[in-house]
């Protein structure tokens, strides 16, 4: 991933600014929450006391967008464990299919 060491939160101030600034120039919801979370990134990952990304084209090119979930889950206070990608995925089954 990347140098980061430290999540600075933002106010919720800043993160509607965000959310607005990115909606005045994409109409695409899926894009925009891609744009919106990478931009929100750019502003909160830092590696000492320098920003680890310059904008939100860094981060989109750097991180995947698990990368960015993960670190969201993280900047919100939610678990840092990794979630399960699949939702029909269903473990007991597997389990048993390998003979566990």
């Amino acid at each position: 991933m990347t140098g980061m060491d430290t999540l600075r939160p933002l106010t919720a101030g800043r993160l509607l600014g965000i959310r607005r600034e990115v909606a005045e120039r994409e109409p695409d919801e899926v894009v925009r929450g891609l744009l919106c979370n990478a931009s929100v990134l750019a502003e909160c990952c830092f590696s000492g006391e320098e920003r680890v990304f310059s904008d939100a084209s860094a981060v989109l090119a750097a991180l995947t967008v698990r990368e960015m979930e993960d670190i969201l889950r993280r900047l919100s206070g939610g678990s840092t464990l990794p979630t399960q990608s699949n939702p029909a995925f269903d473990e007991a089954r597997f389990c048993a299919l390998r003979g566990e």
